[in-house]
Parts: C-alpha cells; sequence; structure tokens
C-alpha cells in the first residue's frame, strides 16, 4: 500500500486528496453503521491518524460529539497528517486510558497495517484498556496492533466491529488472529487508480471466482468422460469411509471417470458402496503399479484412510514417478515424517499437498506466519501447498499465494479435508493447473458448507456442490 500511495501520487493524485478520502469513508461508514452518539478518535502520529483527524473533522462537522486524542506532540507531524491537524479546529485531549471513557463509539486510528513493531508505552496501555471495555470500535485500516503483512498481533490488539481500508484489503484482514479481530470490513475506493497494480506486481490474491472461473471446466457439448479425466484413488484397507468420500467428491465434481484401488480384503466395501466409482480390488504393489499403468488416470489421490507406513510411501512415490498430476493429503504426507526429502525429490509432475496444521508441521519445519510458511513449504517441494484452516492459504512453487476467507466454521469435522482432495483431483483431471485447481476446490468446498448451513457432516458436500456450480453457471457455458 506504500507503493500504490506513492505511485497514485506520482501520478498526479493529490496525497492529500487521498487523506481527505479515506478519513471521509471512515466517517460514512461510522455513520451508516450506529446512530449518532458520542464518539472518541484516537489518532497516531503517522497517516493513520492523519485519516482519523479528517474522520474527527467530518463527523464533527454532522454534529456529532467528537473527542480527539492525538499520540505524540502535534507539532511533530509532518506531511498531509500535519495537515488534517491544521483542519481540525476542536481540542486535543490526553492520549491515555481515561479518554475513552464515556465513549459510545471509539475510533482506532492510532496505527495501520504498516505497524511493523510490538506496540509498548501509551499506545500499547491504551489498546489494552480499549480491549478490556469492549466499546463499539471502527478500526481505520486494521486495529491498531495487527500486522498488515500477516494478521499476527504485535503486543495487543482491541477487536474492531467494522475496520474500513482502502483500495484493496490485506493479508491481515484474511490470515488469523488479524482476521478475527477486524469486523466487519468495508474497503472504500478513495481514488488510487487501479493501474498502479500493474507495476506493484502483487502476487498474493483473495480467493474468488475472479481469479479461476474463466479457466473452470464446465461440460461441453462435444465432450467424453475421458475427455474430462479419470482419477485414481487409493483406499485404505482400515479406514474406507475417507477414500469413499474422496471417490463422491471427484465425481461431484465433474471426473469423467473415478476409479477407487480397493485392497482385496475389504473390496466389497468398497464394491457395494460407491455406485458412480470403478472397483478395483487389488492385492498389492504390483497390481497398483498395474492400475498406473492406464494413462488415461491423469491424476492420482492418495492419503485419505490410506494408513500410515512404508506401503504407502511407495504407492505415493509411484504415483509421482508418473509424472501425471498427483493429489497427496493425510497419511500421505505423514507416511513421509521422518524422510520428507524423500518425498520432495520425487515431486517431478503437477502436485497438489493438501496438509492441515499438524500434518504440514510434520514435513516442513518453517518459522513465520502462515503465509510465508506456506510459500517456502511450496518452493522447498516443488508443488501447490494447500495450508488447510479458515483462513487456509494455497501457495505455488513460483511465490504466487492465495488466502481462502469464505470456510464457515461447520467445515470442521472430520472428513471434510477427504471431500476437498476430491474436489482438487477432480479439477486437475480435467485440465486445471494446480494452483487454479487448488483455489477453485477451496471455494467451491466452503460455499458447498455455507449453502448447507448447519448440521453439516462431510458427506452432505459432494451433494451439495451441484447447487454451488449452478449458481456460478448462470450464464450458459455451453
Amino acid at each position: 500500500m506504500g507503493e500504490a500511495d506513492g505511485a497514485a501520487e506520482a501520478s498526479g493524485v493529490d496525497g492529500f486528496g487521498l487523506m481527505e478520502a479515506a478519513g471521509s469513508a471512515v466517517a460514512v461508514a461510522v455513520g451508516a453503521r450506529w446512530s449518532m452518539r458520542p464518539v472518541t478518535v484516537l489518532c497516531g502520529p503517522g497517516k493513520n491518524g492523519g485519516d482519523g483527524l479528517v474522520a474527527a473533522r467530518h463527523l464533527a462537522a454532522a454534529g456529532w460529539p467528537v473527542k480527539l486524542a492525538l499520540f505524540g506532540a502535534r507539532a511533530e507531524l509532518t506531511g498531509e497528517a500535519a495537515r488534517a491537524a491544521d483542519l481540525w479546529t476542536g481540542g486535543l485531549a490526553p492520549f491515555s486510558p481515561e479518554i475513552i471513557e464515556g465513549a459510545s463509539i471509539v475510533i482506532d486510528a492510532i496505527f495501520g497495517a504498516g505497524l511493523s513493531r510490538p506496540l509498548d508505552g501509551k499506545a500499547l496501555a491504551l489498546v489494552e484498556s480499549l480491549k478490556a471495555r469492549r466499546i463499539p470500535t471502527c478500526a481505520v485500516d486494521i486495529p491498531s496492533g495487527v500486522d498488515g503483512a500477516s494478521g499476527m498481533v504485535l503486543g495487543a490488539a482491541a477487536p474492531a466491529d467494522l475496520t474500513v481500508t482502502f483500495f484493496r484489503k490485506r493479508p491481515g484482514h484474511l490470515l488469523f488472529p488479524g482476521r478475527g479481530l477486524c469486523g466487519d470490513i468495508v474497503v472504500a475506493d478513495i481514488g488510487i487508480p487501479a493501474a498502479v497494480l500493474k507495476d506493484i506486481a502483487p502476487n498474493t490474491w483473495e480467493n474468488g471466482p475472479d481469479l479461476w472461473l474463466k479457466d473452470y471446466p464446465w461440460p461441453q457439448t462435444e465432450s467424453y468422460k475421458y475427455k474430462r479425466g479419470e482419477v485414481l484413488i487409493l483406499g485404505g484397507e482400515t479406514i474406507t469411509g475417507a477414500s469413499r468420500m474422496t471417490a463422491q467428491a471427484a465425481s461431484r465434481a465433474g471426473a469423467g471417470m473415478v476409479t477407487l484401488a480397493a485392497p482385496a480384503k475389504v473390496w466389497s466395501i468398497y464394491a457395494t458402496s460407491l455406485i458412480n466409482t470403478i472397483v478395483h480390488s487389488f492385492h498389492g504393489f504390483e497390481d497398483f503399479e498395474g492400475l498406473l499403468a492406464d494413462v488415461r488416470r491423469n491424476v492420482i489421490a492418495i492419503g485419505p484412510g490410506a494408513g500410515v507406513g512404508a506401503s504407502t510411501r511407495q504407492f505415493v512415490l509411484a504415483a509421482l514417478a508418473t509424472k501425471r498430476a498427483v493429489v497427496l493429503d493425510a497419511d500421505a504426507l505423514t507416511s513421509f515424517a521422518e524422510a520428507p526429502q524423500d518425498l520432495f525429490r520425487a515431486i517431478v509432475g503437477p502436485c497438489v499437498l493438501t496438509p492441515h496444521a499438524g500434518e504440514f508441521k510434520r514435513l516442513f519445519h518453517f518459522g513465520g506466519d502462515k503465509l510465508q510458511r506456506t510459500r517456502n513449504a511450496a518452493k522447498q517441494c516443488n508443488a501447490v501447498v494447500l495450508l488447510k484452516g479458515p483462513d487456509t492459504v494455497i501457495a505455488a512453487p513460483d511465490g504466487r499465494a492465495i488466502i481462502n476467507s469464505n470456510a464457515p466454521a461447520q467445515l470442521a469435522t472430520g472428513g471434510s479435508g477427504d471431500v476437498l482432495t476430491g474436489f482438487v483431483a477432480a479439477l486437475l483431471a480435467q485440465g486445471m493447473a494446480p494452483l487454479e485447481a487448488a483455489a477453485a476446490a477451496a471455494w467451491l468446498h466452503g460455499a458447498a458448507a455455507t449453502e448447507y448451513g448447519l448440521g453439516l457432516v462431510a458427506e452432505d458436500l459432494p451433494d451439495v456442490l451441484p447447487r454451488v456450480l449452478q449458481k456460478l453457471n448462470l450464464p450458459s457455458n455451453g
């Protein structure tokens, strides 16, 4: 955003005009959210504080009772913030926890998304007090104390009911714990030209259909089942439900054919419960290699219910050796916990790994925030890594990353990850690139859970997916 501000000003946009538009947007958002009442505006020493000063002026002009506290001396303000202070004709209260006593609303404009060090001193004391009092709060840009690049809390941060940010969201608006502190988010247009993005060339996006819908593999009139790809799924001998849900999900997500390799001992369980899947009995590694020999099976999914151990490692390495697209989840990942480099070296074709946090830690040993960790992991293993959670991050080896923000709480149920594996595999089978396939699958997964609502269990997800796809495909795609 610093680059965006600079590029906008370089193109002729007035810097104070941007601040005026930002502060005005905050005042409008506050007026739309709450009825008129006493409001206290907490302003920091930088541009974020300048936005707060503008908001205070606009609210006062509209008749709101406004108190304003400035962190630091007025004489120390520079640039646009100093100009905003010159236009403020009200008084300045001491910057201390006592300022929020009696406030019905607080506007938090102390620090913005560019904060890079933990809060301390007076700022920390005031934010801690605001956090304890839980006064209705509007944050300017992001709640003070939240790192806009990572969502991490630096020292302390008070939850906001409303956050008004500008031009584009920051990763900290989407990644926890920051996301849980932002409340409702309003993204205001303050006059920064969209063209500045071309020069900045951002490589992080919020997930949504605009990213991948143009590449989505809608059924075509002249298509046929093998043209839509075939997914081969490894079934487990002990836990049979996981891979069955993966198979159902792959079928619903559009794979032309789905084949499940079922251990001979439990073949009947799979065969009698999967109507839309070809169930092949196999007795060991050689039989599985025979199934891999059919090149029409252009995607292999291994992990759900597969079991942890040497045999699963062998199956994974054989699948990766085909250089066809492979989706690895759950036991396929944990089986390499003692020798992750064996897995990484074997990835020579398109591959998507879909670990949850625990599985991720068994393979990768990076510190930092979730976005950094996922990017580093994707680069290390040369695969797309989809690190699951309420703020799923999907990263490619080249550094591109997508943050998924539509997952509802009811997805925290056993088997939902097995369904996600099937969605990813089906989209890969139909020709989507790994990053786009993983992003589309994650978004559809969240949308299906939202569509179903409360009471969701994982096996509901494939059946509700068609309703989500119908809404996406309202204009006919032929």
